[in-house]
């Protein structure tokens, strides 16, 4: 039987960078369109495949980014200047719907705890940092480094090869080229890597179970160099980005 993926969602620009936020089950996109520099987020439901919202757009449209997420609540943060890589400004989001929380135009958030967002004045120094709630922005109390440690994920990462698993020699076209990204998960066996055909240079996703393969997805054509890291196991759920602008999760 042939593994589908139940979340394949293509966006207008490029996928930036991806949250998981455990405690809700959600994913949230960072997407950059860097011809029309435009920024936009997205969300969606690791366990029922929607999506949550799509397309949402700050009024400032370039100088933002994920900041992590808490609890279903997303962090969306802002730059102390187009020049300066420090950041200023937070935005709460509901990952439910997209909708605005709550904003703050002068902190800044620290790190994402286990008891919610560490954040800091950035207009005071040096920072003293404290224990903000998710929901309404109010201030909880003073940082505690012994109990406001950062989230861990269960977030799995493939190991990096010099060379091809056995069993994926007869699916290949092409010359295998640069590292191979390899896993085993659940009784499958996946595998990324890079082929070189007539000098042009592609990046494949494989998964095979008790010999045979049972998904085969390109992931990049036409590329230039070799690509970095290309999925992550989370919760036996394979998620990866194709083609730069696709989001695809499949279950394991």
């Amino acid at each position: 039987m042939m593994l589908q993926a139940y979340i394949n969602e293509n966006f207008a620009g490029q996928i930036w960078k991806l949250v998981i936020d455990e405690a809700a089950g959600l994913v949230f996109a960072e997407i950059r369109d860097s011809e029309n520099r435009q920024l936009s987020f997205a969300g969606l439901n690791l366990a029922t495949g929607n999506t949550q919202f799509k397309d949402l757009v700050l009024a400032e449209k370039w100088l933002s980014g994920l900041a992590g997420s808490f609890n279903g609540t997303l962090f969306l943060h802002g730059y102390q200047s187009a020049q300066s890589p420090n950041q200023k400004g937070i935005t709460a989001i509901d990952g439910s719907n997209g909708n605005e929380l709550w904003v703050n135009y002068i902190d800044a958030i620290e790190h994402i705890s286990i008891n919610g967002p560490v954040t800091y004045n950035t207009q005071v120094q040096p920072p003293k940092l404290f224990l903000t709630d998710a929901a309404t922005g109010k201030t909880v109390r003073q940082f505690d480094k012994s109990a406001d440690i950062a989230q861990q994920q269960n977030i799995l990462v493939p190991d990096i090869l010099n060379h091809i698993p056995t069993g994926f020699e007869d699916s290949l076209t092409g010359e295998p080229a640069g590292n191979v990204h390899y896993m085993e998960h659940n009784s499958f066996r996946i595998v990324s890597l890079h082929l070189l055909n007539n000098g042009i240079l592609k990046q494949i996703l494989l998964i095979s179970k008790d010999g045979v393969i049972v998904y085969n997805d390109l992931l990049n054509e036409f590329i230039q160099k070799l690509q970095p890291e290309s999925f992550i196991v989370y919760l036996n759920k394979l998620i990866y980005i194709k083609n730069k602008t696709g989001l695809k999760v499949l279950n394991l």
